[in-house]
């Protein structure tokens, strides 16, 4: 397995969008956090809110046209060769016929950071960060309804999106530019416009304004400052398998051309 001393991308890094996303996600809210905490006046914090979506382990979910969702109603079948088990009293075999797998709900735990004023305790910004539980199926339905209900408070919202699948939120008023990954801003003070930061896979993570109640400023919030210290902590690249192609979804032969290269340069400088 290929090590580094530091992610060998420019920005976000393709290969967390896999097994260590969940892991990356708590640490990425934290960073966020601690980086935001020194810059904030001192009339407000920044907190960690801890909440659970329900999504069901293990059961591929096949989209048709209109949105609509369909469940399998059997995943995976398993003939049962040589489990049979005698019952103490009758002695009779029994084999069963199949191994079906249940619908096992999973808790997925999602952190976002919430920006409140001391005095009041009044929420003035959340931060979310999109996870892979809310960008399909009903997790996404659960994100979007949680999103609008934001949306019609006085509360600003900022969204990180790093990840290249699922869903785009839903906006309107013009195209939306093509990019890897996405940050979106709505200030209550600005609604119903949302300002779109678009990332191309061999950008850096942007620097973004962290509104807060008016008149006060803007703190500058660095993404890639946040991400890098993440990655420098846990020490990802001794977890990632460079060796291997990026988690789904599918690159564009280009894109992946670039990525073969940038781990090849890196390998190659070591």
């Amino acid at each position: 397995m290929t090590t580094f001393e530091k992610s060998p991308f420019p920005g976000m890094d393709p290969y967390l969008e896999g097994d260590l996303w969940q892991e990356f996600h708590g640490r990425f809210a934290n960073q966020i956090s601690a980086q935001l905490l020194p810059l904030l006046p001192p009339r407000y914090v920044a907190l960690l809110e801890k909440r659970y979506v329900i999504e069901d382990a293990g059961i591929d979910l096949v989209v048709v046209p209109g949105h609509r969702i369909i469940y399998p109603d059997v995943h995976v079948v398993h003939t049962v060769r040589e489990t049979a088990t005698m019952t103490a009293a009758t002695a009779v075999q029994i084999t069963p016929r199949v191994r079906l797998v249940s619908h096992v709900p999973e808790e997925i735990p999602q952190l976002s950071i919430e920006i409140r004023d001391i005095a009041n305790r009044r929420l003035v910004t959340v931060i979310e960060i999109l996870s892979p539980a809310n960008k399909h199926g009903k997790g996404l339905a659960e994100y979007l309804e949680r999103r609008y209900d934001l949306l019609k408070t006085a509360t600003h919202l900022l969204e990180i999106d790093l990840l290249r699948g699922g869903e785009r939120l839903p906006l309107h008023g013009g195209e939306f530019p093509p990019a890897a990954y996405c940050v979106y801003l709505s200030r209550f003070t600005q609604r119903p416009y949302t300002d779109v930061w678009p990332i191309q896979l061999r950008d850096r993570l942007p620097v973004i304004p962290v509104p807060l109640l008016p008149p006060d400023e803007d703190v500058i919030l660095d993404l890639q400052a946040a991400f890098d210290a993440c990655f420098q902590l846990v020490g990802y690249q001794r977890l990632l398998d460079y060796t291997q192609s990026p988690p789904p979804p599918s690159l564009s032969a280009e894109d992946a051309a670039w990525v073969q290269e940038v781990v090849k340069s890196e390998n190659s400088a070591r």
